[in-house]
């Protein structure tokens, strides 16, 4: 074990020292045919293999007789891509791509491809709108807690009032993931500026109830990320304190045509239980590779009465009732039971599915072609 041990070490120290005294090298490079060639000096590596999010599993990495290791990829779509390094198994990141995102507690390195869907994803030349992160009391929770809040350019030099989108993370995320990983400020300044989507204010909760912020951004204290949320019935509760601060503080239009509600995986959840216990509150509700059921050991008047529920919400004729999933996703049958359940009643919704799984690249998709269809006057 201390052999072992002792190689990692040298491992490592080895391969700080050769990054360090090695020359810069363009990684990862966008080729012409979108192809993507990937390059780590590492010369006293035995293997290098580079996970990505293209890559089911990982694939070798092949060893010059510089000590550079290099792998070009297939062509790729146009989108946002993932990726980091396995140097004799040691999970690495790219030291040539100072670019990072935080995926719960999994750190990578990304890229975009450009030249189609990956376009709405670049930071263009286009009015910018503001990013806040804001903390407000919920008086459900008992506690502080803080969202991240998009306004649209000339919001802080105008008067007029804007609708709102509440936007929900999934499990292990935070107020941060959408703008981190699912790039939402860009995709909002993008389509907004084409004319593709409406102007609005966009609210990112966090959804751990037990949690004030993300990861660190608290007096609770630098705590380990982990794999987690509230499907428990205790955050659906806290919502209203969340709208009323809002309407509060902001410049909004305050009736359900002008209220909307979307999400992803756990964030999909909690936003087709709140749109059901909340009924005439959003005109506009999106489901994402939506969990739908409560776990078996899970009793909360939140997920009960759901028949009542949702024939209360259907009746009052929502705008858009949008369901999208990936074919390849593991929610992929409970997503089905539950649209054979809104067909049975007669109940309108729009569906939409893709290719994949359970991944950013779909919820990225996803929120392009929602947010087209939001607060269009009938």
């Amino acid at each position: 074990m201390k052999k072992i041990l002792l190689s990692l070490i040298l491992l490592v120290c080895a391969f700080t020292l050769s990054a360090q005294t090695a020359p810069a090298l363009k990684s990862p490079k966008v080729n012409s045919d979108k192809s993507v060639t990937f390059l780590i000096n590492a010369p006293a590596a035995r293997t290098v293999k580079l996970t990505a999010d293209f890559i089911k599993g990982a694939a070798y990495m092949k060893k010059g007789a510089d000590g550079v290791w290099s792998y070009t990829s297939e062509p790729l779509r146009s989108d946002l891509h993932y990726y980091s390094f396995l140097v004799d198994s040691l999970s690495i990141l790219d030291p040539d791509n100072t670019y990072v995102i935080r995926d719960t507690r999994r750190l990578m390195n990304y890229f975009i491809v450009e030249g189609g869907q990956g376009d709405n994803y670049k930071v263009q030349d286009v009015p910018h709108g503001t990013v806040s992160k804001v903390w407000y009391h919920s008086q459900t929770l008992g506690k502080d807690r803080r969202m991240s809040i998009y306004t649209p350019s000339g919001y802080e030099n105008g008067k007029d009032k804007y609708p709102v989108l509440y936007l929900l993370h999934g499990m292990g995320g935070d107020e941060d993931a959408w703008l981190e990983i699912g790039r939402a400020a860009q995709i909002f300044d993008n389509l907004i500026s084409q004319g593709r989507a409406k102007p609005m204010i966009v609210v990112m909760t966090n959804g751990n109830s037990k949690h004030q912020s993300a990861p660190g951004e608290s007096a609770e204290g630098m705590y380990k990320p982990y794999f987690g949320g509230s499907m428990d019935g205790s955050f659906e509760p806290s919502f209203k304190d969340v709208i009323s601060f809002i309407d509060s503080h902001y410049r909004t239009i305050r009736k359900s045509s002008s209220r909307a509600i979307a999400g992803l995986s756990m964030g999909g959840f909690h936003s087709l239980y709140i749109s059901a216990n909340m009924p005439g509150t959003f005109d506009y509700v999106g489901l994402f590779s939506a969990a739908i059921y409560p776990g078996k050991d899970v009793h909360s008047p939140v997920y009960e009465n759901m028949d009542s529920k949702l024939a209360t919400q259907f009746a009052n004729q929502p705008r858009l009732y949008y369901m999208a999933i990936g074919n390849n996703d593991f929610l992929y049958k409970d997503n089905a039971l539950f649209r054979a359940s809104l067909d049975s009643r007669g109940y309108k919704y729009e569906y939409h599915e893709s290719a994949g799984g359970h991944e950013w690249k779909n919820w990225r998709d996803y929120l392009c072609d929602f947010l087209p269809k939001l607060f269009i006057m009938k």
